[in-house]
């Protein structure tokens, strides 16, 4: 018995959304009675129902229609149970390791109409919201128990939401609502439960500020201390611990009391909490992605939503903005960078076969700088070999090993890592003034030091003298020519470009530069290092700055031009806003220095004249020695330095032209990318911005937003991508 809503006639009917060649793999439902008494005599029975779709847990289960369809009949059986007396709880757990990963993505975007999207919300909510307004014979509340083993994402984690009491396992990981990430909102109850469940600002910590930092995840024990769940069990026999607690909650010998924070938070703390939230979503996107704002709305309206026609009327108002989304570009493009960065990322386009690559027992780190010292430590975490770090002189030497020592004692600080596992990484990283003695055994060496072509050659050529024939030779070169550096060894086929991205711990991508030299070996071996270190590798073909900084500077470029020719600071530095990218033009300078992106823009310049130039105003803040246009770094503000050494013409241009511009300057560039080979593929062109700058993924990357506005039809005659691809197909 559930509670039923008024069913409007725009929505197709459910049986519909089943597809013939649908890619949906269906989950199924089996229940089973559990004799409670086992654990508590007296505990009665209780029906356990189990998400399965029969594949193990690297294919985490999901919920498309057909598996919606497979739950309204195991809850159909349910109910017969509760009728006929014979269970009096129902509990829902996942196959090992996951609980449930949502809605089916791949099967989604089937979805063309809005009454198809409405339907799909509906039998969501539908079944969904069965766990947790079941009543028995008498009309007494039938209790429920997410029993969360593992993975518990989106429409996932809404499933244990709808229950009267959920239990977490310790060994849980990902337990996240990630809609807004990719276009949607919690729509299958998350918006109107979680709030009331945990109190408004940590609803909105999980809705919001999560996907609005990457997608960030909690653990179980997180999930219970933000009052998702009401217990915290050890993974082994957990299904069996849980049923023994949920015995107990039957019995009355354990008492869950937790308050309904819609009754107990004032309407002023209440829209307080929202507004702070949306003043945070619109300085970091400026209104680029309406995923947030609905799902600030929602949880704004969840206050007042009280008791059954309060939940009719929310689940009604998800309903109406899932019906929404579903059909909207925002979401095609989020699903679209959501199957890059998870599919494509882990299947590399042009990876040689994994068995060339060559064993790394020993990596050398030529430089002892703040790079040099990151990859040192990313290295000795990932890889948990021996490290060594050279540099011209002892002190430099002793300061980039000490960087490392104390980035690992402040990992084991934080609980990161143990304090056993520290004194080994410690133990594993050394220093050297001599690459002969550094060196001799090492099976990986690659060079972080300045970006200038003659030293790196030089570099190269002194590691091919000392360094055994199997050694590989890596560059982290971020604009300059692998291939010119390679040039005159005897070995140029072991070389190759491995490009990080700053911060190096936190940025997932790694550039491969391949030149015609590199052999497939070197290749396999840079790739199952990468993988090693948790990276995502996207292999380029050997071009100036390859594909990221490329683009990145080429659109910086634009902006400054721009303000060279007179447009106020203010203009320039927020015209891209309304894309709502990671920072500003200016803010990036910043962060990677004035004195790198001028070294950058001078070889972009030497490859490309007609289309890069360096700017003169930062040539003048380099030899200024200083950090960037404004005063902070927050774009206040000019630096009063800065504005003293400015040279700036007469011709100012509105926000609008400088972001026209850039997005035209961007589109042809990419376009260029693409003629020339520098990589497979439009989508690793959106792979390596998503991974290595934070593009955001409701534009999809760069491309599908180039196409969806008509910059790239304006300024390259042509799309990108497909239509259907990263947008609503054709006829949609």
């Amino acid at each position: 018995m559930t509670a039923t809503t008024d069913r409007r006639t725009e929505a197709v009917a459910p049986e519909a959304l089943v597809t013939a060649g649908s890619s949906e793999r269906v989950t199924r439902f089996p229940v089973r009675v559990v004799d409670l008494g086992l654990f508590v005599p007296g505990a009665g029975h209780l029906a356990l129902v189990t998400m399965d779709n029969g594949l193990d847990h690297t294919r985490p289960t999901t919920l498309g229609p057909a598996g919606l369809l497979q739950m309204r009949a195991a809850l159909d059986a349910v109910e017969a149970l509760v009728e006929q007396g014979r269970v009096a709880a129902v509990a829902i757990t996942g196959k090992p390791f996951v609980f449930a990963a949502g809605a089916d993505l791949t099967d989604v975007t089937s979805i063309t109409t809005r009454a198809q999207s409405l339907a799909m919300a509906r039998l969501g909510h539908d079944q969904l919201r069965r766990l947790g307004e079941l009543r028995g014979p008498g009309g007494a509340p039938v209790p429920s128990f997410a029993l969360v083993n593992g993975v518990a994402l989106g429409g996932g984690l809404e499933v244990a939401l709808h229950c009267t009491y959920r239990t977490v396992s310790t060994a849980a990981a990902r337990i996240a609502l990630p809609e807004c990430a990719l276009g949607l909102v919690p729509g299958w109850g998350g918006t109107h439960l979680l709030p009331r469940l945990v109190g408004v600002e940590r609803a909105l910590q999980v809705v919001v500020a999560n996907p609005l930092a990457t997608n960030r995840m909690l653990t179980g024990p997180q999930a219970v201390e933000l009052g998702i769940g009401d217990v915290l069990l050890e993974p082994a026999d957990f299904v069996e611990e849980s049923l023994r607690w949920a015995a107990r909650v039957l019995t009355g010998d354990v008492v869950v009391d937790r308050p309904d924070h819609a009754a107990t938070t004032s309407a002023e703390a209440w829209d307080g909490a929202v507004e702070a939230a949306r003043r945070t979503v619109s300085a970091r996107l400026h209104g680029a992605a309406p995923a947030y704002e609905h799902a600030l709305d929602l949880v704004a309206r969840a206050r007042t939503d009280a008791g059954p026609e309060g939940r009719d009327a929310g689940f009604a108002a998800e309903d109406a903005v899932l019906a929404e989304l579903l059909v909207s570009e925002e979401f095609r493009s989020g699903v679209y960078a959501f199957d890059l960065t998870t599919r494509r990322a882990k299947r590399p386009a042009g990876a040689p076969d994994p068995g060339l690559a060559k064993p790394v027992a020993k990596v050398g780190v030529v430089g002892a700088g703040l790079m040099a010292s990151q990859l040192a430590l990313l290295f000795v975490r990932r890889l948990k070999v021996p490290v060594v770090l050279t540099d011209l002189d002892a002190e430099r030497v002793a300061a980039g090993v000490a960087r490392v020592h104390g980035e690992i004692a402040a990992l084991a600080g934080k609980g990161r890592i143990s304090a056993d596992a520290a004194q080994r990484l410690t133990a594993l990283v050394s220093g050297s003034t001599s690459s002969a003695e550094a060196f001799a055994g090492a099976d990986w060496v690659i060079e972080a030091v300045f970006e200038d072509l003659a030293v790196k050659r030089t570099v190269l050529a002194q590691l091919e003298a000392v360094v055994s024939p199997e050694c590989v030779l890596a560059t982290n070169t971020s604009s300059l020519s692998v291939t010119a550096m390679a040039e005159g060894l005897a070995h140029p086929e072991r070389v190759v470009g491995f490009h990080f991205f700053n911060p190096v711990a936190v940025l997932p991508l790694v550039e491969v530069a391949r030149t015609p030299a590199t052999d497939d070996a070197t290749l396999a071996t840079a790739f199952a290092v990468g993988r090693q270190l948790g990276k995502s590798c996207v292999l380029v073909r050997d071009a100036p700055a390859f594909v990221v900084n490329r683009l990145l500077m080429r659109m910086m470029g634009e902006v400054h031009a721009a303000f060279d020719e007179g447009t106020p600071a203010e203009v320039a530095d927020t015209a891209l806003d309304p894309l709502g990218l990671p920072m500003t033009p200016f803010a990036l300078l910043r962060l990677v220095g004035p004195a790198v992106a001028l070294h950058v823009q001078e070889t972009l310049h030497a490859a490309f004249p007609d289309r890069f130039a360096p700017s003169p105003n930062i040539a003048r803040i380099v030899t200024a020695g200083l950090p960037g246009f404004w005063a902070d770094g927050s774009g206040a503000q000019l630096d009063p330095r800065v504005a003293e050494l400015l040279v700036v013409g007469d011709a100012p241009s509105t926000a609008e032209q400088v972001r026209e511009r850039a997005l035209a300057a961007l589109a042809q560039e990419a376009r260029l990318i693409l003629d020339e080979g520098v990589v497979a593929d439009p989508r690793d062109v959106d792979l390596c911005l998503l991974l290595g700058v934070g593009w955001p993924g409701h534009l999809g990357g760069l491309l599908p937003y180039l196409d969806r506005s008509g910059v790239a039809e304006r300024a390259t005659g042509r799309r990108f991508l497909p239509p259907g691809v990263a947008s609503v197909p054709v006829g949609g």
